[in-house]
């Protein structure tokens, strides 16, 4: 009896420290790469073979291209190799921007015309084994040694681990989106923010003319015209005067060079036309007929959004309830401040009147009101009676 009476506490003690060691205990390790890190150690059956390489310098990344990638703002940069069990190897190559901007730049960049459109991540794209894709602000270059039917969905595993950037950085540029969709030809659009990327790809305006110190951005886009492909440039600047500024100087870069006869002083093989909407300078090129110029640029028209940053959610102070509230309780608080203060005046007076009587309030004999009594008849003159 008193064993089975002192094993009862113990049982409710050792149940008391597993539900501790329960509820206290760390919780398992998340998946996705390590604090700091871009790359996982696995996904989607994926090991990583070695310890990832790493580096800040773009010309690890991309010797050819390092300009560019500091343009877009490059951050760092990480390559890995991985295996499966069945010996397949993966090589996969990311590279973390300032922001979602500089690696949608980048994956235009390196997009090429002849790829397909992927649903990895944000955007996707793929030639043969080689699959780019980008999230948030880091983009990745994956290349299989061999394709499986589950690679698309092993990368969109690797895509979901990547850190996303915080507030304002994970947002998109605007610009692209004023590129028309009709007769674009597929994965041409470029987002350019300096001049290394622009001299780099097939351009009709140079980047003096641009001016990217005044802070512009350029996208372009090739289309399916009559003649050929052509070019639409949309270069977007800070306030519609800077674009009309910019226009001109476009303009009269168009004007014949008088060392040259038969060319321009904007060494740009066929016709140009450009026009302003708003903040936007939109230029086309390439083997352009007037009304196909003239179609392709009115497509493009820019529409201003204001946007409201303001919290829109409801206050104390922005609720009606708890304004009528608010009334009603200013309205007893005047109302008592008014019943204490006539209780103040009047308690004052009778004080004042008990202890300086006929001295403050009364008067030491009563003053009868003057009278003219108008209702009653006058008296008679003595002189009228006679």
């Amino acid at each position: 009896m008193l064993l089975s009476a002192l094993m009862k506490p113990c049982k409710l003690i050792f149940a008391i420290l597993a539900l501790s060691c329960f509820l206290f205990a760390d919780p398992p390790a998340a998946k996705g790469p390590p604090a700091g890190a871009l790359l996982s150690t696995e996904f989607g059956g994926w090991q990583l073979a070695s310890a990832a390489r790493t580096s800040t310098d773009p010309a690890v990344a991309d010797p050819v291209n390092a300009d560019v990638l500091k343009e877009y703002g490059f951050s760092d940069f990480a390559s890995a190799t991985y295996t499966r069990d069945d010996g397949r190897k993966l090589t996969v190559k990311a590279a973390r921007f300032a922001d979602a901007s500089g690696a949608y730049g980048a994956f235009t960049f390196y997009k090429m015309p002849q790829m397909l459109v992927e649903k990895i991540g944000d955007q996707a794209a793929s030639l043969n084994e080689r699959v780019l894709f980008y999230r948030g602000s880091i983009l990745v270059d994956a290349v299989f040694q061999r394709l499986s039917a589950m690679s698309a969905a092993e990368l969109r595993e690797l895509a979901n681990d990547l850190p996303l950037p915080a507030g304002n950085t994970r947002n998109l540029p605007g610009l692209p989106a004023y590129l028309p969709a009709q007769s674009y030809v597929k994965n041409s659009a470029k987002y350019v923010v300096g001049p290394a990327a622009l001299g780099k790809i097939d351009a009709p305006i140079p980047s003096r003319l641009v001016e990217f110190n005044a802070g512009a951005e350029v996208v372009l886009g090739n289309y399916n015209s009559s003649g050929g492909t052509a070019t639409l440039m949309l270069i977007s600047y800070p306030t519609p005067q800077i674009a009309g500024d910019h226009l001109r100087k476009i303009q009269s870069a168009q004007q014949p060079d008088p060392q040259q006869p038969g060319a321009t002083l904007l060494s740009t093989a066929g016709p140009i036309f450009e026009k302003r909407t708003g903040p936007i300078v939109v230029i086309a090129a390439g083997p352009l007929s007037q009304s196909e110029a003239k179609s392709l640029l009115a497509s493009v028209n820019y529409d201003a959004d204001v946007t409201w940053n303001e919290n829109t959610y409801a206050t104390k102070k922005d609720n009606l309830a708890n304004l009528l509230v608010n009334v009603i309780v200013l309205c007893f608080i005047i109302i008592g401040f008014a019943l204490v203060a006539g209780f103040a005046f009047g308690g004052v007076r009778i004080l004042t009147k008990r202890l300086f009587p006929d001295r403050v309030f009364d008067r030491a004999q009563d003053v009868e009101f003057i009278s003219l009594h108008l209702s009653e008849k006058p008296p008679r003159h003595p002189s009228s009676r006679a």
